[in-house]
């Protein structure tokens, strides 16, 4: 029981992070700062968190911490890649742009 307030204790902790993160890439609409490869591993993080509870039939309210931080990261995740994917566009139509 010690173990699981711990635990839930350090997800929390971690967790707070993530909106932040998220509100800061909406406000900057730039993937400047960030690291794919960082938020990759954290993603592969918690998936193996939540895989070891269900293999040890442990699903408990710390699972759903895990699943929460999991989905704030896969957000942030997927709003780098929308970003990036403008970035590289904007930067296309510029260089285009200067051959014109």
């Amino acid at each position: 029981m010690t173990a699981d307030l711990l635990e839930t204790a350090m997800l929390v902790a971690f967790g707070f992070a993530w909106p932040a993160n998220i509100l800061k890439t909406l406000s900057n609409r730039s993937t400047a700062g960030k690291s794919l490869s960082f938020l990759l591993i954290v993603v592969a993080g918690y998936v193996f968190g939540l895989s070891a509870k269900f293999i040890r039939g442990h699903l408990n309210y710390v699972a759903f911490f895990y699943a929460l931080n999991l989905i704030l990261v896969l957000a942030d995740t997927i709003l780098y890649f929308h970003y990036r994917r403008l970035e590289r566009a904007e930067a296309a139509l510029k260089k285009q742009e200067s051959t014109d």
